[in-house]
This record gives C-alpha cells, sequence and structure tokens, in this order.
C-alpha cells in the first residue's frame, strides 16, 4: 500500500515540500507520496495522532505548530534542547526531531559562510529561529535574537545560551545591530507569498561585507533580497534551506539517501513558474 508523508501548517497554501519530497519518491521509484494540509495549533495534537492512526510515514511542521509540537511527541533530545520539532516520525511511537538548524547550517555552508566566530543577528523568536540559533550557536557563532515581543527573544537566548554565545532583545536598535553584524537571518514570514512586499530591513540599514540570509523561499527573490543586493551584500536564499532540511527528514522517515540535486531542482522549477 502506498505509504503517505505530509506536512502540517497555518498557513500552507505556499508549501513546495510536497513538490520537492514528491520529486525525490519519483526518482528514486518508491511507493510513496506527500500532502500539504492547513492544521491550526489548536487541532495539532487530534491531526497527530490521527495521521499516526492511519499509519502516515512521517510529519514535517512548519509555521506555527513546531513549538507546540514538543508537547505532544516524544522529543529527540536535540528537538527538545532546541525547543522545536519540524519533523515526525513513526516508527518507533511519536518522535519528533528538529532539521531545521543543519539546513540552515547547510545553506550557509555552500554559500561560503564561516559561521565560526561569525556575528549572527537573527530576526524572530519562533520555531525555525530556535533550531537555527542553536545549530549556530554550537557552531561557535556569536548571535543575537532579536524580536518584535524582546521577552520572546530573551527567553530564547536564555535557553539556547547552554551551547554557546546568544543574546536577546527586541528590534528597536535593529540599524545598530545590522551595522555590527556579519550575517543577518530573517527568520519571520514577512516577505512570505503573498506578502511579498514585506520586509524586516531595507538597504539603507544594510552594508557591503553583510550576508543576508531569508529562511522565507517563496517567492525565490524576496524583498529582503532584493533589498541585500541593493546594498551590495551577498544573499542567500531559503531554497536550500528547505532542501537540506528536508533531506534530512527524509532519511530519518526511510533511511534513504536522498537526491538532493533532484528535490532543488523540483523547488526551482516551481519558484519559476
Amino acid at each position: 500500500m502506498k505509504k503517505v508523508f505530509a506536512v502540517f501548517g497555518d498557513p500552507i497554501e505556499h508549501s513546495l515540500s510536497p513538490v520537492m519530497h514528491n520529486a525525490a519518491f519519483k526518482v528514486l521509484g518508491m511507493d510513496c507520496t506527500y500532502h500539504a494540509f492547513k492544521v491550526s495549533k489548536e487541532n495539532l495534537k487530534d491531526a497527530i495522532i490521527g495521521a499516526n492512526a492511519m499509519g502516515l510515514g512521517g510529519l514535517n511542521l512548519t509555521v506555527p505548530l513546531k513549538e507546540e509540537a514538543l508537547k505532544i511527541v516524544e522529543p529527540h533530545a536535540l528537538a527538545a534542547a532546541m525547543g522545536a520539532v519540524n519533523t515526525v516520525d513513526f516508527k518507533e511511537g511519536i518522535r519528533g526531531y528538529n532539521t531545521d538548524g543543519i539546513g540552515a547550517e547547510r545553506a550557509l555552508i555552500e554559500a561560503g559562510v564561516k559561521i565560526e566566530g561569525a556575528k549572527v543577528l537573527i530576526v524572530g523568536a519562533g520555531g525555525a529561529a530556535r533550531g537555527i540559533c542553536f545549530q549556530l550557536a554550537s557552531d561557535g557563532a556569536e548571535v543575537i535574537s532579536a524580536n518584535r515581543t524582546p521577552e520572546r527573544a530573551i527567553q530564547l537566548a536564555e535557553d539556547v545560551a547552554v551551547v554557546g554565545n546568544v543574546k536577546g532583545c527586541g528590534l528597536e536598535r535593529l540599524d545598530d545591530l545590522i551595522a555590527n553584524a556579519d550575517v543577518l537571518i530573517n527568520c519571520t514570514t514577512l516577505g512570505m507569498h503573498p506578502h511579498v512586499e514585506s520586509t524586516i530591513a531595507v538597504a539603507e540599514q544594510m552594508h557591503e561585507d553583510l550576508v543576508v540570509f531569508d529562511i522565507v523561499y517563496n517567492p525565490l527573490k524576496t524583498k529582503l533580497l532584493t533589498e541585500a543586493e541593493k546594498a551590495g551584500a551577498k544573499t542567500v536564499s531559503g531554497v536550500m534551506m528547505l532542501v537540506y532540511q528536508g533531506a534530512e527528514a527524509f532519511r530519518i522517515w526511510t533511511g534513504v539517501e536522498p537526491p538532493i540535486e533532484v528535490m532543488k531542482e523540483a523547488v526551482m522549477g516551481a519558484l519559476r513558474t
């Protein structure tokens, strides 16, 4: 019988995870299919338990479900430490993992960024920000989490500080924070389709030695990345984070090495249409 996988989120219409994973299943000749479902935080527990009961192969979780999932699944130690779950596996109970951090790390390394010693400013303090903060701090970066609600960023920093140098603050000094950063990462939904004119910063706030990484991948070139190009900064698309975190989830679910180039081309092709 065909094995079904899925991504849960709200909103979910923008997700290209189905395109990416279905391309991987097809090229590997696996009798599997992947779908997107709109699931609210209030319904997440029922949805995860239902997915397990129906025999789904595994789940991805996106905004705003990653932190809520910690209350429902049995988290892997790394996901528990990060404070967020983006991947659920059903082979041995209901296990939760976080592949966001490794996805972001590999995207930055592929772009030629030296993470150790880098001053990284992460805007946002949700589930993705937690995973990325934890990973980059573990890799030796000096991380600042800045959020519209300072208390969330400060709490994130306290939670993650066990692995490295992390501080939390509000957005009132954003200009100064960007001026002193080597890497700026957008971990908010600003700029995501269909709100494509939104951005956390504009060219005048950036400098040419900055690396700007937007984890939003739809559209392919967000307003933030367009502004970064105007400033002469180096840009990193969210596409490769999507691909690398998805590839790690694929390994967890199937034990099979994922076809990363096929997954990348599937996403890029969908974004070009």
